[in-house]
């Protein structure tokens, strides 16, 4: 009898110093917030040098927690299969993280965000990889727990000869990073991954495709419930009124605007001309505010940074002044490379603050760069021609169907300025779109040692 009592109060005092499972979360309405979870990736959910969120994913579920009322808390996870860990065990109420549909989880799935199409990435001075079989001796490296890493498996077991590779906690663009730089073989991801690398490593290529494709999803729990039905009215209502193209647009609609050809120019000239001018781009910065990687992206759209550049319209210098446009500014000298970015630089400026205050960002800096080709009166009946078609002048992914419209007749004679070359306007837009993402990537932010006055429209310094 001692000993059963005994046995019992061993019992008691293990379990009480066993470690208590992880309270499963509850209903996010009673909680007060829905916690996601996520991982840290270039397209889903992303942090700039200051800390702030942004991604795909992102936006939309901040659009999402408005439409349930209540905020978003994001818990990262270090790699895809541990954040669907956290949904199956109910640590949190649903995972986005660039996440393949796989209905072989015991989970549920809202409907698809976008489509995704895997494929394998190698070297462009590497072996070729003309078929299937040619993969025989390989090593593919790639996510664990990501589609892309199922359609390799299966390979394997029809090719026993490929090996494949699981790197612990590396986001593909890690992993596209070290191929490019010869530490890899081969690489399994989505096209879209690729496509962001590739305009910092355009000797990537595509090798193979894989089959099939899939939808990027929100991964859910396997009951559904309220919060799926919930997701499913939020998302067809974002489809429908055009709200999640826009949201896609902002962060892939300019990304395949560069070939192979473009990215390399560039690369090479932020090597050899860069280093000239960037102290000229950092006191812009100072000067006005703007990101100096953005200035230096729209200088070089103009001129690939060729203090002496001059067009046939007689526009001139690194950043393609008029002469009227130079003389408000205040600049002496449109080739000087100075005076060039720095009255530029204050152009944009003036750009941006002449648009309407609730104008947001990103729309009103793409506008802004717009009206820098067109010039702010053709940006200005855009936008009246804009609201007489029913779409939003306030959403450069609405404006960009607009614009080309300014050069046709019909809509040309409702201008006080005239016709215009809008689609030219643009393409102009989003290749500094794409330049200024690459200079993000790979230049360091201005961190000016002492802060100086910011001057204002027609200051000399």
């Amino acid at each position: 009898m001692l000993r059963l009592l005994l046995i019992a109060l061993l019992s008691l005092v293990l379990a009480a110093c066993a470690p208590s499972e992880t309270p499963r979360v509850g209903d996010y309405r009673s909680v007060g917030e829905l916690r996601v979870a996520t991982r840290h990736d270039a397209i889903s959910y992303r942090l700039d040098e200051d800390g702030r969120a942004s991604g795909f994913e992102h936006d939309l579920l901040l659009a999402l927690g408005d439409t349930l009322g209540v905020p978003v808390r994001f818990v990262p996870y270090p790699d895809a299969a541990r954040a669907l860990d956290a949904v199956i065990n109910g640590q949190v109420h649903m995972a986005a993280a660039g996440l393949g549909r796989n209905d072989r989880l015991p989970l549920s799935w809202s409907q698809s965000l976008r489509e995704v199409e895997y494929v394998i990435v190698g070297r462009s001075d590497g072996r070729a990889v003309n078929a299937e079989k040619d993969l025989a001796g390989r090593t593919v490296s790639v996510r664990r727990g990501t589609l892309a890493a199922d359609k390799v498996s299966e390979i394997r077991k029809r090719l026993p000869g490929v090996n494949v590779h699981f790197p612990t906690r590396s986001a593909e663009e890690k992993l596209l990073s070290d191929l490019a730089e010869g530490r890899l073989d081969l690489v399994a991801t989505d096209r879209l991954h690729f496509v962001f690398a590739a305009r910092i490593h355009p000797e990537l290529e595509i090798v193979h495709e894989l089959p099939g494709r899939s939808g990027i999803a929100w991964a859910l729990p396997q009951a559904g419930g309220a919060l799926a039905t919930d997701i499913a009215a939020f998302l067809t209502e974002i489809t429908a009124s055009g709200r999640l193209a826009r949201i896609a647009d902002r962060y892939f609609g300019h990304v395949r605007r560069l070939d192979e050809a473009d990215v390399a120019t560039f690369l090479s000239r932020i090597r050899e001309r860069l280093p000239r001018y960037r102290p000229f781009f950092h006191e812009a910065e100072a000067l006005t505010g703007l990101d100096w990687r953005y200035i230096a992206a729209v200088a070089y759209q103009e001129s690939h940074w060729d203090p002496h550049a001059t067009s046939f319209t007689g526009v001139r210098g690194m950043m393609m002044l008029t002469a009227d446009t130079a003389d408000h500014l205040g600049v002496e000298n449109r080739l000087d490379a100075r005076q060039s970015i720095l009255g530029g630089a204050r152009y944009l400026d003036m750009l941006r603050e002449q648009l309407p205050d609730d104008l947001p960002e990103p729309d009103r800096t793409w506008m802004a760069t717009a009206a820098y080709n067109l010039g702010m009166g053709h940006m200005k009946g855009a936008r009246t021609i804009a609201r007489g078609l029913g779409k939003d002048d306030r959403s450069w992914w609405d404006m960009k169907s607009v614009l080309p419209l300014l050069s046709r007749p019909q809509y040309a004679q409702r201008l006080k300025a005239g016709p215009a070359r809008g689609g030219e306007a643009v393409v102009m837009t989003e290749n500094v779109r794409s330049f200024h993402d690459i200079l993000l990537r790979l230049e360091a932010p201005y961190e000016p040692a002492l802060a100086l006055p910011r001057l204002r429209l027609g200051q000399t310094d």
